[in-house]
């Protein structure tokens, strides 16, 4: 057994989990798409929510946006950022948790495949030093779905601590299935709060309607239950 305390870290999604922003996300693909004449459904855009932003722009290229990848995701960003910077939708109960993390000295960090001109716009309205540090879409070869956002934030908060994490000790929250299946795969305790879209129930994961009413202890809970059950 780990001398450490059972919660280690916890690391957050942003993009509907941290704020609501996905909205914007949806604003910012109709408006790309009606300059090429394509009609852009709720229902399109759903279907890329949590994707790694690369692969949600080479979809929107084979739907019909007439733009290189780096055009498509510029756009976007420039809009989502401008909207954002009007308006920080923040998700129910995620700014509580955080404070209630910092005081307990339980360090977190952001893991968002959006990239970081938009996560630093939305970390930056938080207190300095709620979270540790970013990782973002541009630092990873393989987005979400797959585990590596997760497994670099893994390694690069041992790194910021002095000392190996275990994942088991590690909780992340997300909100989309992209994002559960990249948390759950790294090996970190996953909670999933849905939003845009729901994450039904599955093994290996928990499920949270909202972050309002939760805190440490909850966290604290979910990481003792996994510890003991891989005792």
């Amino acid at each position: 057994m780990s001398p450490h305390p059972a919660l280690q870290a916890v690391f957050w999604d942003m993009d509907g989990t941290l704020v609501d922003t996905e909205p914007y996300w949806f604003a910012a693909e109709k408006d790309l798409m009606a300059r090429f004449g394509v009609s852009w459904s709720d229902e399109q855009a759903m279907e890329l929510v949590g994707n790694a932003l690369p692969d949600s722009a080479r979809a929107l290229q084979q739907a019909g946006a007439d733009l290189g990848i780096r055009e498509i995701l510029d756009t976007m960003l420039a809009s989502v950022v401008s909207s954002v910077q009007k308006e920080i939708p923040w998700r129910p109960g995620a700014r509580e948790m955080l404070a209630e993390l910092y005081a307990a000295g339980i360090p977190c960090a952001m893991v968002t495949m959006s990239e970081s001109l938009l996560a630093r716009v939305i970390a930056d309205q938080l207190p300095e030093g709620t979270f540790r540090f970013l990782v973002t879409g541009e630092m990873v070869a393989n987005g979400k779905p797959d585990p590596e956002p997760y497994l670099l934030a893994a390694k690069l908060m041992g790194e910021e601590l002095g000392m190996p994490l275990e994942l088991d000790r590690i909780v992340a929250l997300e909100d989309s299935l992209p994002g559960v299946a990249s948390a759950k795969a790294s090996g970190a305790v996953t909670v999933a709060v849905p939003n845009a879209v729901d994450v039904p129930e599955q093994p290996g994961i928990t499920r949270w309607e909202t972050l309002a009413g939760r805190g440490v202890a909850d966290l604290q809970a979910l990481v003792a239950e996994r510890v003991s059950a891989s005792a």
